[in-house]
């Protein structure tokens, strides 16, 4: 088969080149890939510092073409979509079935390939913060592939969402994927003060922090007492420096930080993805993809990516797309 491999002779890190076909084991289903979606920490993360020879990837839809030896999971010739920590970016794919979530019929299989990571953690890291209900909900990053599936579900679910960018171009475009309100983020802002001061409203009760850096302090610092802060990303690249008192009682007790990665908590996506898949097939879900073309033009797509030119997802479809 042919496939994307990691080669760190070449300027982008990439080489699209002749590799073996995965063997599937006993519980993986093999799938022959029509489309994958990037994600921002392949880009910055996985490619410039995976092995040599390795397929990266953790996002691809497509079509079943030989079913699990132990009977596990969907038969030949069924659509799916599929979570992965590697292995993406080729013509096929084997996944563990407890992975795989199947697809509608009429689903775009590349709008369907930008479910996992993003949508993925998005539902998982919504459910860390409880019922939200009635409740406001801050997202911080809301133009990023996550953080635009975080807006619809936490809207869905009930909350107040506030939505938190630097860019005032995209206050449009996140009121319409749900949010309540659009807090425009200084790019230079510091310090915790500057964010509690914007939310009129008072405190939020949940965090969904894609940007890390500044403004994972400033929201911390939004959190109301029992309330949980989850970082999700890190794309500001820069250090969390919090002021004295942020983690003493009088700013506000039992208030928690914690840490989320889907690969690490991927049991049963399967069936998370099917149920994501469901919305996006009825027009519950946006895919929000900013950028699709032919899967040989991954390296173009990845570099965008990681300078934050997409708005959204990135897709790329393969020559054989079903």
């Amino acid at each position: 088969m042919r496939a994307w491999t990691i080669d760190h002779s070449a300027p982008d890190h990439l080489a699209l080149a002749e590799h073996p076909d995965p063997e599937p084991g006993p519980g993986q289903a093999l799938i022959e890939v029509a489309a994958f979606s990037l994600n921002y920490g392949e880009a910055v993360g996985v490619v410039p510092h995976g092995e040599n020879g390795t397929v990266p990837g953790w996002d691809a839809a497509g079509v079943v073409v030989r079913a699990a030896a132990d009977g596990s999971g969907p038969a030949v010739g069924t659509r799916v979509v599929t979570l992965g920590p590697g292995g993406a970016w080729a013509e096929l794919r084997a996944v563990d079935t407890d992975w795989i979530g199947t697809l509608p019929e009429g689903v775009d299989l590349g709008e369907a390939s930008t479910l996992p990571v993003a949508a993925g953690s998005a539902l998982r890291g919504l459910r860390r913060l409880g019922p939200i209900l009635g409740r406001r909900v801050l997202v911080t990053g809301a133009g990023s592939g996550v953080g635009r599936y975080t807006l619809q579900l936490a809207a869905r679910g009930g909350a107040h969402v506030i939505a938190l960018t630097t860019d005032p171009a995209k206050e449009e475009t996140l009121r319409a994927l749900g949010a309540h309100e659009v807090v425009v983020a200084d790019r230079g802002a510091s310090g915790g003060a500057w964010l509690v001061e914007r939310l009129s409203d008072g405190p939020v009760h949940g965090v969904i922090d894609m940007v890390g850096g500044a403004i994972r302090v400033a929201a911390y610092r939004t959190v109301a007492p029992g309330g949980t802060l989850i970082a999700m990303g890190h794309s500001s690249g820069a250090a969390e420096t919090f002021p004295h008192g942020d983690f003493a009682g009088p700013l506000g007790h039992d208030r928690a930080i914690t840490s989320f990665f889907l690969l690490h908590d991927g049991a049963g996506i399967g069936a998370d993805l099917t149920w994501l898949a469901g919305l996006l097939a009825s027009g519950g879900l946006d895919a929000g993809v900013g950028w699709r073309g032919p899967w040989t033009g991954g390296a173009e797509a990845l570099a965008a990516l990681a300078e934050g030119k997409v708005p959204g997802k990135a897709v790329l479809d393969l020559p054989s797309a079903t």
